[in-house]
């Protein structure tokens, strides 16, 4: 039996295939001398069974492509008509087309050209079309289980993505995956940390290093719910497999609230850096004066709102990959100001060393700190070698870590009590390195705003029907009101740091603390030590206490700044 390309990129059909897997596997592991390991490792992946329908039915079913999105470093994809019609890419314009609208003729070699030859189309109007029990169904194509198998290529086909989507085979090198998660943990949640210990004090860092150690341990959780069933591949995954469907649903809001919430802080955050640049920016508009705060927000969104529609975001993704490097390079550029350009440690006399009455603030931005768990999964399954998982996982804590801790302490040491919840906006507007700072943070979150928001987008359209007339036009709408109201939440509570908090306190403390040890604790239950289970009780204790204070404070906080 002879198979399409785009049929083997997501269908497990026969024996025949199997065969192929077997015969001609990709293994880049040959080419770095680690026989052994990848021997054990494609053993172990072979034995991966195709997920049930439950799995792969159940809202959302977009999780897995969306993550892969945010959390990965895929190459560049330039092209703009992926199809051979202008009729294929007007319906394929938006990320829409990647829920329900894939049939095998959208799918497109990357090594087709921009444009298709007659030579091309007259192939693809001789190309049989393959019986309709054999096309691929939506739910096939939303969660693809070609992650946790070995790739089959034969030498004579030509590798094939689906528009807007990365390749669900691919399989990550040890740096690769340690790119992946540095990019996810080492966020603008590093931007706060100086203020962390300003409203925690000093002895407040102490909670930043319990976080790191608990944070790194829950991740190793979620890796041993997918190791006892090998049909998990996502966080919701995790939670159907743990407490059904409302655990799946449950966990899957509480992602996408977090990505939401990540959206409106970026608002926030151009909005107040680049005001700090010009601040005596105004416009006035029939009589109503904007500014600068109003206006850079204004302006942000009208600027990100075009990156929302794009049907392919994986120059996005290459760009934001660079958060990494960005982040570094702020972190460099504090470092000179305090040690090279004489700023000095000056504000380290009015440092205290622990604030009770706002700690559980600085909880919350700690926690934020490690809000990559929505990620871990998809870094996880598209390993090459899963058993690198815990050193990659590590690497990423420990830097990250690192990191945050010393931009805390620097920070707080040069600014004390004046430290504002953006490092960034302390910084002497007169020196370079703190243009290179500001700028560098200005330009981050234009690549990132369009990967966070489209999870978002993506779920909400899988709720219209698959043919409903009006899909595009809806679609349109979703991310459009999606957009403005990250814009209106954002002007209404326009507080980063508490912001940033709350979402630490309310959201990640679940995600990264309480719900892997639930999961754990449900789907191992028969095979949990004592210990074990003393240690996610404990966890799970202090996430919730951790989540009670925090979200008292923020929300408390909030609403005084407001009222006055």
């Amino acid at each position: 039996m002879k198979s399409s390309v785009s049929e083997q990129s997501f269908l497990y059909e026969s024996e025949d295939e199997e065969e192929d897997q077997e015969n001609v596997v990709v293994n880049k592991d040959e080419e770095d001398g680690n026989d052994s390991d990848a021997s054990d490792d494609s053993t172990e992946n072979q034995r991966r069974r195709s997920k049930p329908d439950s799995y792969t039915t159940t809202w959302p079913q977009s999780y897995r492509q969306s993550m892969d999105m945010l959390g990965s470093v895929p190459s560049p994809n330039i092209g703009i008509l992926g199809t051979s019609s202008l009729t294929r890419w007007g319906s394929s314009f938006l990320s829409s087309s990647l829920t329900r609208r894939h049939t095998p003729d959208t799918l497109t070699s990357t090594s087709k050209p921009l444009l298709p030859t007659v030579t091309d189309e007259n192939k693809d109007e001789q190309q049989p079309q393959p019986p309709l029990s054999q096309r691929l169904s939506s739910h096939s194509l939303i969660l693809p289980f070609t992650s946790r198998r070995p790739s089959g290529i034969k030498k004579d086909d030509k590798p094939s993505k689906v528009t807007h989507e990365f390749p669900t085979a691919r399989r990550s090198s040890f740096s690769q995956a340690m790119l992946n998660g540095g990019n996810v943990l080492c966020g603008v949640g590093i931007l706060t940390t100086p203020y962390a210990a300003k409203v925690g004090g000093w002895l407040g860092l102490s909670i930043l290093l319990l976080f790191a150690v608990i944070c790194y341990y829950t991740g190793l959780l979620l890796r041993d719910c997918m190791e006892s069933r090998p049909e998990l591949d996502t966080y919701p995954d995790i939670g159907q497999a743990a407490f059904g469907t409302t655990g799946r649903i449950v966990i899957s809001i509480i992602l996408y609230l977090e990505l939401y919430a990540s959206c409106i802080e970026y608002i926030i955050l151009e909005s107040d850096n680049l005001s700090s640049l010009f601040p005596n920016a105004h416009l006035n508009v029939g009589g109503y004066e904007l500014n600068a705060h109003l206006l850079f927000a204004l302006m942000t969104t009208i600027a990100v709102l075009p990156t929302v529609y794009l049907r392919d975001l994986s120059v996005l993704s290459y760009i934001s990959a660079g958060g990494v490097i960005a982040s570094i390079l702020v972190v460099l550029c504090l470092f000179w100001i305090g040690l090279v350009d004489g700023v000095g440690f000056q504000g380290k006399e009015t440092t205290t060393l622990l604030n009770p009455a706002t700690l559980p603030i600085a909880i919350g931005l700690y926690g934020y700190c490690y809000s990559g768990h929505a990620v871990f999964p998809n870094i996880y399954s598209s390993m090459s070698k899963p058993s690198q998982f815990p050193s990659v996982l590590l690497t990423c804590f420990v830097v990250c870590t690192l990191m945050y801790a010393g931009v805390a302490f620097v920070g707080y040491s040069m600014f004390g009590e004046s430290t504002m919840s953006q490092f960034t906006l302390n910084l002497p507007t007169n020196l370079v390195a703190s243009k290179i700072a500001v700028w560098t943070t200005v330009v981050n979150p234009f690549t990132k705003y369009a990967l966070t928001l489209t999870p978002i987008a993506l779920s909400l359209e899988e709720l219209i029907p698959s043919n409903h007339p009006q899909f595009l036009i809806f679609s349109i709408l979703i991310r459009t009101a999606l957009v403005v109201s990250t814009l209106l939440v954002g002007l209404a509570i326009p507080f980063f740091g508490l912001i940033l908090s709350l979402i630490g306190s309310l959201l990640t403390m679940f995600i990264s603390l309480i719900l892997p040890c639930a999961c754990f604790l449900s789907i191992l239950k028969g095979k949990v030590t004592r210990l074990q289970g003393i240690v996610c009780v404990i966890i799970m204790v202090i996430g919730l206490i951790a989540a009670a204070f925090g979200t008292y404070s923020s929300v408390l906080k909030i609403v005084q700044n407001l009222s006055t």
